[in-house]
């Protein structure tokens, strides 16, 4: 099952037109989520030299609880791939497979979890969505331009 996706999304890929980073020029900027004092801040910075690189930190109060090195740049397929590296560690790579206008969808049905990583801005919102391959186990944020 995890193939036939990972063959669909690579023939997805395939027929659409190749994106730049410089499409994605839309997530860049600093990103914050604010709810029941908990806090999740991502920031972009604006394309340049074919990559965005970012960073993600959530926590509660003053404690950091979580964080990830992000880019966004050509992967071993030569298209876009979002990848993360969790805590620092091991990076995880997620070929962008769909993108219309400001909605971007990367995916790795080899990956454990997340498999999906979407996301969407409307006007100073960003909702960023992670979920496994068929979109269960969805976490959303939302965040507010700072």
């Amino acid at each position: 099952m995890r193939m036939m996706a990972a063959a669909l999304a690579m023939l997805l890929v395939a027929a659409s037109p190749a994106a730049s980073v410089d499409d994605l020029g839309w997530l860049a900027g600093d990103w914050v989520s604010e709810a029941d004092g908990r806090w999740t801040e991502e920031s972009w910075a604006a394309p340049r030299g074919a990559m965005m690189i970012g960073y993600s930190r959530s926590g509660r109060g003053d404690a950091l609880r979580e964080f990830e090195f992000l880019r966004i740049a050509a992967g071993a397929g030569g298209g876009l791939a979002y990848i993360a590296m969790p805590q620092g560690g091991t990076s995880g790579a997620f070929p962008l497979v769909r993108r219309e206008g400001t909605r971007a969808t990367f995916e790795n049905a080899a990956h454990d979890y997340p498999q999906r990583i979407e996301y969407v801005r409307e006007g100073e919102v960003l909702t960023a969505t992670i979920s496994a391959i068929d979109g269960a186990k969805a976490r959303r944020w939302t965040y507010r331009r700072r």
